[in-house]
């Protein structure tokens, strides 16, 4: 008409957007081969699911874990550090004390001492040096005959 190549203008584009195969049935002596390629897909995905399922199971549970036990070890060094500086503020209070009177102060870590040692020991007895031979003291901790 006008010289216009019109047929190479307007080529159609055809876009495919899915392919859908129903009722698809393989030769027979490829059958069992495709059965058999089926099969290993679906072992293939149980396989998958229950090692995803095994992961989900296990490794929220170690984390878990793993910050209990972050959270432990931080509270026991926090714990052996506070315990570490009231043991040195004790001593230094205690050299403080010491350095302006030495006499009370030995006399009283003695005490103090005995204090917490004898409690923990079953039965006392007493050495006096003046005396030639021990003297058993009685145990008036524990109840005689039912009385207080």
């Amino acid at each position: 008409m006008f010289g216009f190549p019109w047929p190479r203008i307007f080529r159609a584009i055809i876009v495919i957007g899915q392919v859908q195969l129903k009722n698809i049935n393989p030769p027979e002596p490829v059958q069992a081969s495709f059965n058999e390629v089926n099969q290993a897909q679906q072992e293939k995905e149980r396989l998958i699911n229950e090692a995803r399922r095994e992961y989900n199971k296990v490794i929220p549970l170690a984390e878990g874990e793993k910050d209990q036990r972050i959270r432990e070890a931080d509270g026991y060094r926090l714990k052996r550090i506070n315990e570490a500086e009231g043991d040195a503020a004790r001593f230094t209070a205690l050299l403080a004390e010491y350095v302006k009177a030495p006499e009370v102060t030995k006399r009283r870590i003695y005490i103090e001492t005995l204090q917490e040692v004898l409690p923990g020991i079953g039965s006392k007895i007493i050495v006096d040096g003046s005396t030639a031979s021990i003297l058993p003291l009685l145990n008036l901790d524990r109840q005689q005959g039912g009385q207080p």
